[in-house]
């Protein structure tokens, strides 16, 4: 078991470090002489876990969607709760920095993949239960939706990112959610959305705050 837990730090530490390189250098400019360094761990160990730059860009965009949000009683503001969560991780979190880079290399992306079409489904799969619930306009096709938010959302955070290194990559994701919005939701859901830029900060707060044993 201790091994099995070692490897599972050796892992994620690999990861990261991959993913702090990658999102400095881009896909092509990073090597894995850069990569060991930074993970602090022997080659044998990387090769273990990943066979290649390229597994070790597929392994971080495998683990760009793993960060949930807590169920609301709008389901809407759960899609909500995913972009703002992003993108107040996004200042800090390297993984997801390089998933965001590495999704948008119009080059490596044909080696190794994206995780555009993962963050769609899970926006696909909230859409569709906002819309059983009454929550969206009628017209409003859930995948087709979830395309359009990814989209806009990545021109957004690539904007945010080119302009001030992401630092007001909130601010920017709240103004954008604030004008697609109206286009996706009931007008009675809409008026009950928060979708103020600190939305992100105060969830990631609170999911961090461990209650205290009685």
């Amino acid at each position: 078991m201790a091994r099995q837990e070692r490897a599972v730090r050796t892992r994620r530490a690999v990861l990261e470090a991959a993913a702090t390189v990658f999102a400095e250098h881009g896909y092509a400019a990073a090597t894995v002489a850069d990569i060991l360094k930074t993970a602090g761990v022997t080659k044998g160990a990387l090769y273990f876990h990943f066979d290649s730059k390229e597994a070790l860009a597929r392994g971080i965009l495998e683990v760009q969607t793993d960060q949930r949000v807590a169920e609301q009683e709008v389901k809407l503001q759960e899609m909500v709760d995913v972009a703002m969560t992003v993108a107040h991780r996004l200042v800090n979190d390297p993984l997801l920095r390089a998933g965001a880079r590495l999704s948008a290399d119009p080059v490596g992306r044909k080696h190794y993949g994206s995780a555009w079409h993962l963050w769609v489904d899970v926006l696909t799969e909230i859409l569709t239960q906002a819309r059983e619930r009454g929550e969206t306009l009628s017209h409003v096709v859930p995948r087709e939706a979830a395309e359009m938010v990814i989209g806009a959302y990545n021109g957004v955070q690539l904007y945010s990112h080119l302009e001030t290194g992401l630092q007001d990559v909130e601010y920017r994701v709240s103004v954008l959610l604030k004008h697609l919005l109206p286009s996706i939701a009931s007008p009675s859901v809409l008026m009950r959305l928060d979708v103020a830029p600190d939305r992100g900060a105060r969830l990631v707060s609170e999911a961090n705050t461990v209650p205290v044993s009685s």
